[in-house]
């Protein structure tokens, strides 16, 4: 598939998170490698750091969020954006912090799944994207998912269960692998199928390289999402990786830049977005956060 036949649609509304029909308002991201903490005000311009300038219709805000505050660096306990992301964070925004993680069980259908109706988070992206780095850098565990140098370790759908509440789901790679055709193939076939049919998937986290330029099967897999309204948060991981432009390479929030700017020709409404690295662990507490408020809306919804 070529880029220019992917069609347009709108972002998965699944959980009903919705963006406000406001004016072309700039308002910064910070993209800082230092975690924030959550009881920290706005950080809205910081001249000494990399920012991006986005428009309020871009930001992913979630419902019952006043945001006629969010552009006031002194507003102290309102609204704020998530550090490197388009994400406003909200009073869902509880019970962020892991303090139990366990592998339960890797399955080859949604079937075989646990059946406990815990609220889950699936990873998904192209072999070796970083998949389960992050995930251990999330529950700050250097072994819980199985790392590998070899693309295409993760060959199940693999459950971790969190503070006994809740999943994080490690997915099988999409793209380059050592393995054969037609196992990819299987891959590719059970994911799909979970996604589709897996009633307690709160939200897809689709990971992408930022340290790299857009890649056709990243845009497909986000187009394939959207157009089966699953819900959706692109990770960029890898933001630490810092191309020199002499070499022709870019910085990763520019790629980030131009992926969205590709995304926003295909989706009415731009998909919450989060830069991470499991190197510095920056993004890990914007994503346990981000992931917090769809938990909590979901539960109470």
């Amino acid at each position: 598939m070529i880029l220019t036949q992917i069609p347009k649609f709108h972002t998965p509304q699944a959980l009903h998170f919705f963006k406000s029909p406001k004016p072309k308002t700039l308002i910064t991201s910070i993209l800082s490698t230092t975690p924030n903490s959550p009881q920290s005000p706005p950080l809205l311009t910081i001249p000494d750091e990399t920012h991006l300038q986005l428009p309020l219709e871009t930001l992913f805000i979630p419902p019952d969020t006043d945001v006629s505050s969010i552009s006031d660096p002194d507003s102290i306990g309102g609204p704020r954006i998530l550090k490197g992301s388009n994400i406003v964070l909200s009073w869902y925004a509880s019970d962020a912090e892991v303090k139990v993680a366990e592998f339960v069980k890797s399955s080859v259908s949604a079937e075989q799944c646990p059946d406990d109706g815990l609220p889950e988070f699936a990873l998904v992206g192209r072999s070796n994207v970083g998949k389960s780095s992050l995930l251990n850098s999330l529950v700050r565990r250097k072994k819980l998912a199985l790392t590998s140098k070899k693309p295409g370790k993760t060959q199940c759908i693999n459950h971790f269960r969190i503070n006994d509440s809740w999943y994080l789901v490690d997915l099988p790679g999409f793209g380059y692998a050592v393995a054969p055709q037609a196992l990819r193939k299987d891959w590719e076939r059970f994911t799909k199928d979970y996604f589709l049919k897996r009633s307690t998937l709160v939200s897809v986290f689709l990971l992408i390289d930022a340290s790299i330029p857009a890649r056709n099967s990243d845009l497909e897999y986000a187009s394939w999402l959207g157009q089966n309204q699953i819900p959706m948060t692109l990770i960029f991981t890898k933001c630490d990786k810092r191309k020199k432009k002499k070499n022709g390479g870019k910085r990763p929030e520019e790629n980030v830049q131009d992926f969205m700017k590709l995304i926003q020709e295909f989706f009415h409404s731009s998909p919450p977005w989060i830069m991470t690295s499991s190197v510095t662990n920056q993004g890990r507490e914007e994503i346990l956060l981000h992931m917090a408020q769809l938990r909590n809306y979901w539960l109470k919804h």
